[in-house]
């Protein structure tokens, strides 16, 4: 049985929540028509709740918070083919980047094991200027509870070369953690 939704008008706060993601996303949910460019060409729809059309009109239609809660704004790859695909210039890549922050800084998220990744992926980046795949797995494993997940597979990857016991460090590190400084401080202001 599917659930309904009934649309009422937008609140002065959604509204402001609404003007504050477009800003962010530098995109206006506004110019889409609907034309499903974007959900044709993404590689990852079908594991989607709302395709990105159907994300970009719970926005049209106010549904902020259901837009905050969909599966989708965590499943999306940021691979921007929606984005290169749209007629209209959306910029749905940047949108979805926006209400996954958005979602985080509200305490909305519907698979904390996704928060976790993404957390653990970019203290590694942070601290050493890429990913550091063990570093990130077993950060994850830990925090989401499942210590031994995967350490079959670790030894194989480890004797291939795919995975590496120490991190790798790049030049400019320094650089690196100052992007990550600049961009709190940037997030701070708004």
């Amino acid at each position: 049985m599917e659930s309904t939704i009934k649309l009422t008008p937008l609140t002065e706060h959604d509204q402001v929540l609404l003007d504050k993601i477009e800003k962010e996303a530098g995109t206006s949910i506004n110019l889409c028509y609907q034309c499903g460019k974007c959900s044709a060409g993404c590689p990852v729809g079908f594991a989607m709740d709302y395709t990105p059309r159907q994300v970009i009109r719970l926005l049209q239609l106010g549904l902020v918070n259901e837009a905050l809660s969909a599966e989708s704004i965590w499943i999306c790859a940021s691979c921007e083919t929606c984005s290169a695909r749209c007629p209209r210039g959306v910029d749905i890549a940047s949108l979805m980047d926006t209400l996954r922050r958005e979602a985080l800084d509200r305490g909305i998220i519907n698979d904390k094991k996704v928060a976790v990744f993404n957390q653990a992926f970019l203290a590694g980046v942070r601290n050493f200027g890429r990913t550091y795949e063990a570093g990130l797995l077993l950060t994850h494993n830990l925090k989401t509870m499942q210590p031994f997940k995967d350490a079959e597979l670790g030894l194989p990857m480890m004797s291939r070369g795919k995975v590496h016991l120490f991190p790798a460090k790049i030049k400019g590190r320094e650089q690196v953690k100052k992007i990550f400084e600049r961009a709190e401080k940037m997030r701070g202001e708004q």
